[in-house]
């Protein structure tokens, strides 16, 4: 559609190509990446500025290695000739070791989430989105041509016209609600608290994760202030929206530790549960789900943000394919396809987790056997794949990829006659990038002429990091095809549509 208003049933609508709710991290993401694409974009926030509330602090693996192909986080200073290694926990087990392959940036990343959506509101606003703050989301209306939506704004009543609507707008969706997409719920059967406070003697609570017969209590100290999380596998909370108090904190941890470990000063206070929540499907129609409006999990092991992350990386250079008119037939349905499998995983994978937590003598058993387990890992195993993402292989919606279609492409140094580069800086562009190694590949040239305005192009001379003689990245850095049994044209055909007849 056009970047004009457009009059409807006699109101003036605001017109757009793409319409994000949500400003949080996932949606400033998506926000941002349609903009630096080239798309009309309009995020509405109903917050007014970004809350400074402790929430998520990890990005794993593949979200980092992503987010580096796209340029949003700097990739390694250097190629180092060994793997990058992070330590980190399953179950709140230490042990297990998380690495990246070499030339690819550290597996675990810590950030404030807070810093992320000030980052990406900013890339953002720089790309041309316009986030509109104050803005709450009241109702969706889809047909063939677009989305309507209204929302209450600072001046009243807002009226919007888009293409496509994309629900960013976290686990109490308004857009997941109007747009009437169903969801599989997983309720409640644990309680648990967070809060920073300031602890009357901070060696009574040292940092790190401490199990008792009652619970868990985790403690990270930062300066003077302790931010707490607890965990009482007795039931849920009987009032979840009830506000949480410091007598009810130090309460709680009192009784997990089994001691008073006097408390005073609180902020962020909050409580939680292993409440889960997916989407049945990710989109319906011209609305799309992405973050915790489609997915929702107790979030041990730091996976939320980072699901969240993927979705928008995910979505977004496929949506600016459908409003640009080169999307193949089925491109938009691959998200629901590729991504809501991979949260079923996070959501088993918690569950697991949270499994291993409770108290018991069988769990005692279990925890003495993944405690073995997460030594053997070595960084490569399946507990490390389960938590980093490295191990994902998506499907191969053209049957005609080939032998490694869905497989993630590790970054390596490149020289091509342009200069050396390497994978993580040619996928900068968010462009889908066709590699041609070595001297007979004038074939595969041929077989893309059609579609040389989509793809990025690039010669380099063969290297054992990339093991074939031509590759085909998608944007988000899975490869979409090589040779083999792999047919250019069709997945070219299926990815990007007909293209542009050679003349």
């Amino acid at each position: 559609m056009d970047r004009k208003g457009t009059a409807v049933q006699g109101e003036r609508f605001t017109g757009t190509q793409v319409l994000v709710a949500g400003g949080g991290p996932v949606g400033m993401l998506v926000a941002g990446e349609l903009a630096a694409y080239g798309v009309d974009t309009v995020l509405l926030e109903a917050r007014t500025e970004v809350c400074d509330q402790p929430r998520a602090t990890t990005l794993h693996a593949r979200a980092v290695q992503s987010l580096a192909r796209r340029g949003r986080l700097p990739g390694p200073s250097s190629h180092p000739a060994g793997p990058a290694t992070s330590a980190f926990h399953f179950a709140g087990l230490p042990g297990l070791t998380i690495a990246a392959a070499p030339a690819e940036p550290e597996p675990v990343l810590k950030c404030v989430q807070a810093a992320l959506e000030r980052r990406w509101e900013a890339e953002a606003r720089a790309a041309g989105a316009r986030v509109l703050r104050g803005h709450r989301l009241l109702d969706v209306v889809q047909d063939e041509d677009g989305v309507r939506v209204t929302a209450e704004g600072p001046g009243g009543r807002a009226l919007f016209r888009a293409g496509y609507l994309v629900g960013a707008d976290g686990a109490r969706s308004t857009v997941r609600a109007r747009a009437g997409i169903e969801s599989d719920v997983f309720p409640a059967t644990v309680s648990a608290l967070m809060g920073t406070v300031t602890l009357a003697d901070p060696k009574s609570l040292p940092k790190g994760w401490h199990r008792t017969p009652r619970g868990w209590i985790v403690a990270k100290h930062d300066g003077n202030r302790t931010h707490l999380r607890t965990l009482n596998c007795a039931g849920p909370h009987p009032d979840r929206r009830r506000p949480v108090t410091l007598e009810e904190l130090h309460r709680e941890v009192a009784h997990i530790a089994g001691r008073d470990i006097a408390m005073h000063s609180p902020s962020w206070l909050s409580r939680f549960s292993d409440f889960a929540r997916l989407a049945r499907t990710f989109s319906r129609g011209r609305v799309f789900l992405a973050g915790d409006a489609a997915h929702v999990h107790f979030p041990i092991g730091g996976q939320g943000l980072s699901t969240g992350v993927l979705d928008a990386l995910n979505l977004s250079w496929k949506l600016a394919l459908a409003v640009q008119g080169s999307a193949g037939p089925a491109l938009l349905g691959g998200y629901d396809a590729e991504r809501r499998p991979l949260a079923r995983r996070v959501i088993d994978g918690t569950l697991a987790q949270l499994a291993l937590m409770r108290p018991g003598p069988e769990a005692d058993a279990l925890r003495a056997v993944f405690t073995g387990l997460l030594a053997d890992e070595a960084g490569y195993g399946h507990l490390s794949g389960l938590i980093s993402g490295q191990d994902t292989v998506l499907p191969d919606p053209t049957g005609a990829g080939g032998p490694a279609a869905g497989t993630y492409l590790g970054n390596t140094a490149l020289s091509t006659p342009d200069g050396d580069t390497d994978v993580i800086r040619l996928l900068h562009d968010g462009r889908p990038l066709l590699l041609l190694l070595g001297e007979k590949t004038d074939g595969h040239r041929e077989d893309a002429r059609a579609w040389a305005g989509i793809l990025r192009i690039v010669r380099a001379r063969p290297t054992p990091g990339v093991p074939y003689e031509a590759a085909l990245l998608r944007p988000d850095g899975y490869l979409a095809w090589v040779p083999g049994d792999g047919r250019l044209r069709e997945v070219l055909a299926a990815y990007f549509g007909p293209g542009t007849p050679a003349g």
